[in-house]
């Protein structure tokens, strides 16, 4: 569903209890301050004694001036009409109080400005507000011009003492309702700066908070994919040797003796790897004490213990080598070790193997081979799983199926540009 103009308008985070609470504070002091004011005026005689209405009605004027402040926040557009319409019949009736009403119609205009958020409106309010007023003030001074009673400014002359005071008027006016404005302006972009920063910094720490959750979700899986590759191989290896010894322990015990050293050397590799990988995993920077053992140049050893446990097993590099990051020549020899070990557990006892490695210029190949029992319904597991995680790890591509005429092949292509990106963000 498409959003409307409406719905997509920002709006500034509504006013808290707190700030409610100090409006109502800030028209009780304002209040106070207008009946101080109103005495005070009327002891001075602002308007003259003889023209000052009671003081029933500077209390009443002062409170209309004031009241309406408490609920600025929730009512601005309200409140700045009903304290203009006040100001301009309090100043029209004479009441003596000059300072606290300007106060009044500042902080109403400010709030305009500052707490609508539609903002077109709160342009139109204001300004009918201020052009209203300078309405007003050209009718007073109008009249007051053409009024022979008011003799307390000279008119004589083309720039006398009343022309003089009713452009200071104006001018005073003009900074007093351009002041406002703008600083409601300001005060209203401030507050959504203030918000869309809020806003933008809940979004990173959410950002963070996933981020972190997928760098450990991501450490699992390496963690267990290294843990797969080791326990896998080795076991696999005993789990053969230790059959061989039982089927030949009567009849030949020094081939049975041979088959459990091969086991003990097994389970002893497969603690040296783990105490590798623990090492790595415990230091800070990721990296155990002599870096990675595990890379290309040992593809020669992993044939040869593939040969030892009952996997014939040849190894074939084409191409000129080349060196290739850490991070891809790790993940090309768990491949062909994974490779190994599933030809050595499903190709039966007459299974052969093949392993070749080609450098291609711009890309690293690797293909497994083996031959042996015809896979009929293949089941992924956790061994395929892992290698297509270290094929997109190195930026590369898997294929990995049955044979038509029995076995199993593992094709791994990894190109040297992505590999090398890949290990730049690792």
């Amino acid at each position: 569903m498409l959003e409307t103009p409406v719905a997509r308008r920002a709006h500034r985070p509504r006013p808290t209890a707190q700030e409610l609470r100090n409006d109502v504070w800030l028209a009780a002091a304002l209040l106070l301050g207008a009946i101080l004011s109103a005495a005070l005026g009327s002891v001075a005689g602002f308007y003259g004694a003889e023209n000052a209405p009671g003081m029933q009605w500077a209390l009443l004027y002062a409170l209309g001036l004031t009241a309406p402040l408490a609920v600025r926040r929730r009512f601005p557009e309200i409140v700045v009409v009903v304290i203009s319409v006040v100001f301009v019949i309090g100043v029209t009736a004479r009441i003596p109080e000059l300072y606290v009403s300007n106060i009044s119609m500042f902080i109403a205009m400010y709030t305009v400005g500052a707490w609508v958020d539609d903002r077109r409106r709160a342009m139109y309010v204001r300004v009918a507000v201020i052009v209203g007023m300078f309405v007003w003030l050209l009718i007073t001074t109008f009249q007051a011009a053409i009024d022979p009673s008011d003799d307390q400014l000279s008119r004589a002359g083309l720039f006398s003492p009343f022309a003089a005071m009713m452009l200071i008027q104006f001018l005073v006016n003009a900074a007093f309702f351009g002041g406002a404005y703008y600083l409601g302006d300001r005060s209203y972009a401030s507050a959504m700066e203030r918000a869309a920063l809020e806003e933008r910094t809940r979004e990173l720490e959410r950002e963070r908070e996933v981020t972190a959750a997928q760098a450990v979700a991501l450490d699992r899986v390496r963690i267990a994919r290294e843990l797969h590759d080791v326990v896998a191989h080795h076991v696999s290896a005993m789990g053969v040797q230790a059959g061989a010894a039982r089927a030949v322990l009567e009849r030949d015990p020094d081939a049975a003796r041979s088959a459990l050293l091969g086991v003990e050397a097994s389970a002893r590799s497969a603690l040296d790897d783990l105490r590798q990988l623990l090492e790595t995993l415990r230091t800070p920077d990721g990296d155990g004490e002599g870096g990675s053992t595990v890379h290309l140049s040992g593809l020669a050893d992993l044939v040869v213990h593939a040969n030892d446990n009952g996997l014939p097993t040849t190894l074939t590099i084409v191409g000129e080598p080349v060196d290739l990051p850490d991070l891809m020549q790790v993940n090309v020899y768990r491949v062909a070790q994974e490779a190994l070990t599933n030809a050595r557990r499903h190709g039966g006892p007459d299974a052969t193997a093949d392993v070749r490695l080609r450098y291609a210029g711009d890309a690293v190949e690797l293909e497994v081979t083996n031959t042996g029992r015809a896979v009929v319904a293949m089941r992924p597991g956790l061994g395929l799983v892992g290698m297509r995680e270290r094929a997109l790890a190195s930026g590369g591509a898997l294929e990995a199926g049955p044979r038509p005429r029995g076995g199993f092949l593992v094709r791994l292509r990894m190109p040297l540009r992505a590999a090398a990106a890949a290990e730049a963000r690792a």
